[in-house]
């Protein structure tokens, strides 16, 4: 189910157990692009290994955490530390924090390299995130399908694609009803950056 917005270009889905907003041009496309050049070239991307069903392999994606205080962060066994806050990512996350009812202190960066990087299906559901977390998305550069399900109800699946500048924002409990990816794909696809921020408590 969608619903008016005061914003005239933001959506806002409601689902089952919680609800996304998004906004398809949160940054024009000139600004956007600038910001994905910016990040790709000044950020301390890394990758890490990963142990999944007892094998361990480099993560499909590079990735930094970058916050404003010292916690660590820890997820499917790998514990980030995070940079010092840099002033563009500053600026965007007080951009961010004006559409939401919230206040981040760190910032979770991806780096899809092409189609066959990926984020397997996960819940942003770690106890350092606390009850029902608000985790605002910004997507730069190529677009990806962005897709949701449900845990228990079967035919609660969604697609969204993610457009180049554009910022979902996930909210009340679907961080404990709801699991989501991006999806490998075969098709020819250039590099996208995505930033996730967060309140870790």
């Amino acid at each position: 189910m969608e619903k008016q917005s005061l914003f005239s270009d933001e959506i806002v889905k409601l689902l089952p157990d919680g609800q996304f907003r998004y906004f398809p041009s949160f940054y024009a496309p000139q600004k956007a692009t600038h910001l994905f050049e910016s990040l790709l070239e000044n950020i301390a991307w890394q990758q890490d290994p990963i142990t999944l069903f007892g094998k361990t392999y480099l993560q499909p994606r590079l990735t930094a955490l970058y916050a404003i205080n010292d916690r660590p962060y820890s997820y499917s066994g790998i514990q980030m530390h995070p940079h010092p806050m840099t002033p563009l990512l500053k600026d965007i996350q007080q951009q961010i924090e004006s559409v939401c009812a919230t206040t981040f202190t760190s910032v979770l960066l991806n780096l899809y390299r092409d189609g066959q990087d990926s984020n397997g299906w996960h819940a942003d559901d770690e106890k350092e995130l606390g009850i029902n977390p608000v985790i605002a998305s910004l997507s730069l550069g190529a677009e990806r399908f962005f897709h949701l399900k449900h845990h228990r109800l079967k035919e609660e699946r969604h697609k969204l694609l993610l457009e180049h500048g554009s910022l979902l924002i996930m909210e009340g409990a679907m961080q404990h009803h709801w699991k989501h990816q991006i999806a490998k794909t075969k098709r020819p696809m250039a590099s996208r950056i995505n930033l996730t921020f967060r309140k870790i408590v």
